[in-house]
């Protein structure tokens, strides 16, 4: 999908407008990054498309809302990840409450989002220019690969070992 860019020559043509909504969930790669692009309830979404956790596809991931927030949900760990500004959620509840409440806080920014434009049908992708670094970030490009060949290792030895102890 590299290639095509807007007239200012910033973003990446992701596909047509239809064609994404369509498909709900699209993956697309920019400039050796790994992007989900999302279409859901009428707003496209952009946010790297491996969990910042250990490298869930999020593509499989189930959307949420929790807080007032739009999230996905990893399939792995069932991390929760806001779409729109890539913040981790977790659910908190005051022990010394005597009838707690849960509500759900945020662990900061941890999943790059990138910004989302479309122009006479078509999508692009302007891929984030924020120096902060991202826990997403560890699983881009080549040494992201790299890491996530180790993560899908370790959970197949971790799936043997335990159809081996089954057996015994």
């Amino acid at each position: 999908m590299e290639g095509k860019k807007d007239a200012r020559g910033e973003a990446h043509f992701v596909g047509m407008r239809e064609e994404l909504i369509e498909a709900k969930r699209s993956v697309r790669t920019l400039e050796g990054r790994d992007v989900l692009v999302i279409y859901h309830l009428e707003t496209f979404y952009a946010i790297d498309s491996y969990c910042y956790h250990e490298a869930g596809a999020l593509q499989n991931g189930d959307i949420e809302e929790l807080g007032g927030k739009l999230c996905i949900i990893c399939p792995n760990h069932k991390y929760k990840i806001t779409l729109a500004e890539g913040e981790g959620l977790y659910k908190y509840t005051d022990p010394e409450e005597k009838s707690p409440v849960a509500m759900w806080l945020s662990k900061g920014p941890k999943q790059r989002v990138h910004s989302i434009t479309e122009a006479n049908g078509e999508v692009y992708v302007k891929l984030s220019e924020d120096p902060q670094r991202r826990e997403s970030d560890f699983y881009q490009g080549e040494r992201g690969k790299v890491q996530r060949a180790k993560v899908e290792e370790a959970k197949a030895a971790k799936a043997a070992k335990a159809l081996q102890e089954k057996k015994s």
